[in-house]
């Protein structure tokens, strides 16, 4: 089982050279921006957004763009560094979506996008229970993840020694943790990988609210 110190190893190492790498790409990824804008346009006026598993914060930089009021969080401290570096007209915090620092009901809405990859099911049950305490009444959640049933192991990543474990999820499975938490499906939405930029896997995209 992946452990939080391993993820947290594998990001601290890494912040710097992923930044690097990743900051730029939602400028590759239309059907993420159009989803990520509809989010924020909608969820815009219920309140403080939450960015789970922000990186270096391009997810969050993109929904404040579009008018959210919107916090980025992140279980590895250099990486809440570097994206406070590179947008720090935002503010980031520490945080393990397992069991995150907030009142309940502190926020209006939530996004984490590919943030649960290093999750089996059991982590995603707890997360999901986590997001739930934290959102407000009626509050939406949108995120997304690998489709299939692997689990990837790396050794070495962006240059540098870690353990890190990438699993890919079944979305009959996760719909179904997530209908068991509490949440409602308003969108589930699948595409294929973009070519010659992604890891050559499925995605998929999960819009719900609190019911």
């Amino acid at each position: 089982m992946q452990t939080q110190e391993n993820t947290i190893d594998c990001y601290n190492k890494t912040a710097q050279a992923y930044a690097d790498k990743f900051g730029d790409e939602l400028d590759h990824k239309h059907l993420d921006r159009i989803l990520l804008s509809a989010f924020a346009a909608e969820n815009g006026a219920k309140g403080k957004m939450i960015d789970l598993g922000c990186g270096p914060g391009q997810t969050t930089n993109w929904v404040a763009k579009q008018g959210a009021d919107v916090i980025g969080t992140d279980i590895a401290p250099a990486m809440v560094d570097v994206a406070e570096v590179l947008h720090p007209q935002l503010h980031f915090d520490t945080a393990d979506m397992l069991q995150l620092p907030y009142p309940d009901k502190s926020f209006g809405s939530a996004i984490a996008f590919y943030s649960i990859v290093h999750f089996d099911y059991e982590h995603i049950r707890i997360a999901f229970n986590e997001i739930k305490r934290v959102l407000s009444a009626n509050g939406q959640f949108l995120f997304s993840f690998h489709i299939g049933d692997q689990v990837v192991h790396m050794d070495e990543f962006l240059e540098q020694r870690v353990n890190i474990d990438f699993h890919f999820f079944e979305v009959e499975k996760v719909i179904e943790i997530l209908s068991a938490t509490g949440f409602e499906i308003i969108d589930s939405i699948e595409r294929q990988p973009y070519p010659g930029f992604e890891y050559p896997s499925k995605r998929a995209y999960i819009w719900a609210a609190i019911v």
